[in-house]
């Protein structure tokens, strides 16, 4: 699933071409998505203005004149793609390729951009466990999708004094306690394995141990709000780069996959200078986790 680093992306990929854009004609290919589609949508899209585009946690929003907003979810295989008159593209920075398969197209935004020009925004999703929703005016922090989500995991509103405040007294393994979107909201597996690594914490280690038996934050506990931030920057900047720099109109755009350190590497050595351990693969509520036992403790 297109953990929030993949999900910046395709946000910065989409904003260019739609913010400022009007929505001439919406069309809608099948009543259902992994929800049904909201009722009335097309006709409620149908030619307002695209104010902005947004994010939270994995959560697309489309926010549109008179205040309604899209929450677009790509669930596992969903993907936005660009038809302009020189050519299509794909924004987006995936571990696993997006379809460009026509027969999955389930939704296409016909756009007049700003400044003149028209464009086609296309939702494709073969296994169709996306979704889109729609948030009335002033009601998207209260919308069902999005009520409780904790802390966005970028900024440095994300400090060590913060995750020791969140972790405190909990004896679920670190790595459960960081999946937690209610304490932090967008991250996935992937991003905690590598936040993990560089922080050279265990994901079997309780969660309360980042914090002293007082409850202030340890060491620990800044190493792994940096590490956290570290990651999904270097992430997100890893996709921003390739829209801005490579633009192939296969969609294969985003580096940060090929420099995983620990995710899906089992049984490789352990890329840390000076430690000779190697990576490993355990499972921890149906998840696969990768990491070093010697230098992650």
């Amino acid at each position: 699933m297109p953990e929030l680093p993949e999900v910046e992306t395709v946000r910065r990929g989409l904003q260019p071409v739609m913010e400022g854009a009007r929505l001439v004609s919406v069309e809608q290919n099948r009543a259902d998505l992994r929800f049904p589609f909201p009722e009335h949508f097309v006709e409620r899209l149908t030619g307002r203005r695209i104010e902005a585009l947004g994010r939270r946690a994995k959560y697309l929003t489309i926010h549109l004149e008179g205040g309604l907003c899209i929450i677009s979810h790509l669930g596992m295989s969903g993907s936005y793609r660009i038809e302009l008159d020189d050519g299509a593209e794909t924004p987006g920075a995936f571990h696993h390729d997006r379809s460009k398969n026509t027969r999955h197209d389930h939704l296409v935004m016909n756009i007049e951009r700003e400044g003149g020009g028209a464009a086609r925004i296309i939702y494709n999703d073969p296994r169709r466990f996306g979704f889109m929703a729609l948030a009335e005016p002033g009601m998207l922090d209260s919308h069902p999708m999005l009520k409780g989500l904790g802390i966005e995991p970028t900024g440095n509103a994300l400090s060590g004094s913060l995750l020791a405040g969140l972790f405190a007294g909990r004896q679920a393994p670190l790595k459960a306690a960081l999946l937690d979107q209610r304490l932090i909201a967008g991250l996935g597996n992937i991003y905690v394995c590598e936040a993990l690594w560089r922080a050279g914490l265990s994901p079997l280690r309780k969660a309360a141990t980042i914090a002293t038996p007082t409850g202030r934050k340890a060491a620990r506990a800044e190493a792994l709000a940096f590490a956290v931030r570290d990651v999904i920057a270097d992430a997100i900047a890893a996709g921003g780069s390739s829209l801005r720099d490579h633009i192939q109109t296969d969609g294969t755009l985003g580096y940060f996959q090929h420099s995983f350190s620990v995710y899906d590497r089992e049984g490789a050595p352990c890329p840390r200078p000076g430690c000779s351990g190697t990576v490993e693969r355990i499972v921890q509520s149906g998840r696969s986790t990768f990491f070093c036992s010697r230098c992650q403790t």
